[in-house]
């Protein structure tokens, strides 16, 4: 078995250092930094992502290790031996992009928040394993939230009010039609979604976050589980020729509660299949339901626009502050003192 980690948090620095059976100190010397930062990192937990020379030094660590250390490491993140033996598979550790500067979120309760630039309601992904691909090979991911709903054209005018975006070419004299203000926004490229996304201070997903949200963590093949239920989203079968809003089909939610992960309009991912394309997912009102599953590949040049692509954001669990007592008000910020190493 082998396994690789994409970013690196002070968890996994922890999950490594105890697979190997080292000290605090006998890792710190093994990794050439103080034991004083091996000590800092494990306490940020997930919150504390080391610099970039330290993420080298921890990938060169993990990929010298034995075949034991690379399994204690996995079980400690949640990967059973069990799973990886029934798969006789590879375990990654999925990279989760990279907080903003101000990645101050406020919250509304444990697993929502509410976004304070695009106002947009996000639900909390936990971290662990999930399926992943036709294979269903096991992969951990951190924590993260996401959008419960695609980006409306509503969403998507305030954004072209604040930046001066240029507005999609179906908008008349630059405003979104009244009828499609809940629908999700159309004939955008990548760079349109990337920069809506850098606006709001949140990224695109990666194509393994945005599988694990429509997904879940027991292998489902659709969001709602594993049934054939065309009905159940915005395809071609259900002959609507057209967008939906995106909160119609609750049904179709997935384990997470978020909307249209199949169905109503191809989505924008930040994993680049080859130089100048990125990935897609979860089919369209132009797509046949056989093309719906989430695990399925496509993708499209970056330039491409239709009236069938859309994105939703995705935000690092790390830049929320979790709630204790009373939810803070959406004027409170995290304070993030020391969070790299």
């Amino acid at each position: 078995m082998a396994i690789t980690v994409q970013r690196w948090s002070g968890r996994e620095v922890r999950a490594l250092r105890e697979a190997k059976r080292m000290s605090i100190r006998e890792f710190a010397g093994h990794l050439g930094v103080s034991e004083r930062m091996i000590s800092k990192w494990e306490a940020g937990g997930e919150g504390i992502i080391p610099r970039p020379v330290n993420q080298q030094a921890l990938d060169t660590s993990l990929a010298a290790s034995s075949v034991d250390v690379h399994a204690r490491f996995a079980e400690s993140l949640g990967v059973t031996s069990a799973a990886i033996s029934a798969l006789g598979t590879a375990v990654a550790v999925q990279r989760v992009p990279e907080a903003p500067d101000d990645d101050s979120i406020p919250v509304g309760d444990e697993n929502h928040i509410r976004h304070p630039t695009d106002g947009k309601l996000m639900t909390l992904v936990d971290s662990g394993v999930y399926f992943s691909g036709a294979d269903n090979q096991p992969v951990y991911l951190p924590a993260f939230y996401i959008d419960v709903y695609p980006t409306t054209n509503a969403d998507y005018a305030r954004f072209v009010t604040a930046t001066d975006a240029p507005p999609p070419q179906h908008w008349e004299n630059g405003k979104p039609p009244e009828a499609l203000l809940d629908h999700p926004v159309v004939f955008v490229t990548w760079h349109d979604a990337d920069g809506y996304a850098q606006w709001a201070g949140k990224s695109l997903p990666a194509s393994q976050q945005w599988e694990k949200a429509a997904r879940g963590n027991r292998g489902d093949i659709y969001p709602w589980g594993s049934q054939r239920t065309p009905a159940k989203c915005n395809c071609r079968e259900n002959n609507i020729h057209g967008t939906t809003p995106v909160d119609r089909y609750a049904s179709g939610a997935s384990p997470y509660g978020v909307y249209d992960l199949c169905g109503n309009t191809w989505e924008w991912c930040s994993t680049e299949s080859t130089p100048g394309r990125h990935e897609l997912k979860g089919s369209a009102f132009t797509s046949p339901f056989l093309r719906c599953a989430p695990s399925l590949f496509n993708d499209a040049s970056a330039e491409m626009l239709d009236d069938d692509t859309s994105f939703r954001c995705v935000a690092p669990a790390q830049a929320v502050r979790k709630p204790s007592g009373s939810p803070p008000s959406a004027a409170s910020r995290l304070q993030e003192h020391d969070r790299t190493g």
